[in-house]
């Protein structure tokens, strides 16, 4: 990519983290621009504190870089609130003043902006890229990013992905749990058979997203990619970590014993107590989630590292590196916005 610019909004995120490094060991020029600092220190020279709904302080940070590539990441991205839209602007007004940006940038020739797997329920299939039918509300406001990004009327290229269940390095949710619980012996896996989950690695998405900035525009432009690994089953893939890190297979035990114990979980769980297993993660553990691979596939080709590789790869840094990496805390005091989320209308294709 030479004389690419790259400009990554949330790059101090999971994904945005293995993507700078990628950028860097490849000696792509790249800046993150992120209210949080990076979660590797080697990446600080190349961050930007910026709050992206602050659309002057952002609109600057185009301004001086002239990206010619820009990979929108930045969102809040986790699904805890269920009713006040407000609480997703990253997602709904940061997007906007993303594409705002883009448009008053003339150098831009390719953007990539995230959406989510969860546009759709689990076991719906979208008939086309606008058929959507949400899981939850931080679903509902990664379809209005892709229908501000549809609707933008951008110059440039424009590319949506839709990321699966990504895990690999540099992902502190599964270091604080899922890995902490396997490591100590206390995890334990439902016996129901074929369960089979769209799960991705991390370094395999970085992939993906290089291959939708390199290839010819023809096939990326306008189009929306899921970003993963093709579907498998998912207590294979927890056995493959459990051996790598424990030496030895997961416990598995009755799934209606493991639904009772969710059961009691979610009672604990609304005291504030901590417990391994709740109603939420017992149904991720039992129900399938599959998400169409086959463009993903044909257009940007076989993602490179197995889910053998992957596996070493992140319990190696597991090993050696998660413990002295601690959760961001932003530089800058957060911004408190006082004007009400508008009402969106979502609209039909």
């Amino acid at each position: 990519m030479t004389n690419t610019k790259l400009l990554v909004t949330g790059g101090s995120g999971f994904i945005g983290t293995n993507l700078i490094t990628y950028c860097l060991k490849h000696g792509i020029d790249v800046i993150n621009v992120d209210w949080n600092p990076p979660l590797d220190v080697s990446h600080k020279p190349h961050w930007i504190n910026c709050d992206i709904l602050d659309q002057d302080a952002l609109q600057k940070v185009f301004s001086d870089y002239q990206p010619t590539h820009v990979v929108h990441l930045a969102a809040r991205a986790d699904t805890d609130e269920q009713q006040d839209m407000a609480a997703y602007l990253q997602n709904t007004e940061g997007t906007r003043h993303v594409l705002e940006c883009v448009k008053n940038t003339p150098s831009i020739e390719r953007l990539i902006v995230t959406s989510t797997q969860f546009v759709c329920q689990p076991g719906y299939y979208p008939q086309h890229d606008e058929d959507y039918n949400p899981v939850n509300l931080y679903g509902m406001t990664k379809i209005l990013t892709e229908q501000f990004t549809r609707h933008a009327s951008l110059s440039c290229s424009w590319t949506i992905i839709r990321p699966t269940t990504i895990w690999g390095p540099w992902s502190l949710r599964y270091r604080d749990v899922f890995f902490k619980t396997l490591k100590s012996g206390l995890y334990f896996h439902p016996s129901k058979e074929n369960v089979i989950r769209s799960y991705g690695y991390v370094n395999n998405v970085v992939f993906q997203i290089m291959q939708i900035l390199t290839l010819e525009e023809e096939k990326v432009n306008g189009k929306v990619f899921y970003v993963g690994d093709e579907p498998f089953e998912l207590k294979e893939w927890v056995n493959t970590v459990s051996q790598v890190l424990t030496g030895k297979k997961v416990n598995i035990i009755p799934t209606g014993l493991v639904k009772t114990m969710a059961s009691i979980g979610d009672i604990l769980t609304a005291f504030k107590i901590r417990f391994p297993i709740t109603s939420g993660r017992f149904r991720s553990m039992t129900s399938s989630y599959v998400t169409p691979m086959d463009d993903t596939i044909n257009v940007l080709g076989k993602a490179p590292y197995s889910i053998q590789q992957g596996v070493e790869e992140t319990i190696n840094w597991y090993k050696t590196i998660s413990a002295q990496v601690s959760k961001p805390e932003p530089d800058i005091p957060r911004k408190r916005y006082f004007y009400t989320a508008p009402t969106y209308q979502m609209q039909q294709a």
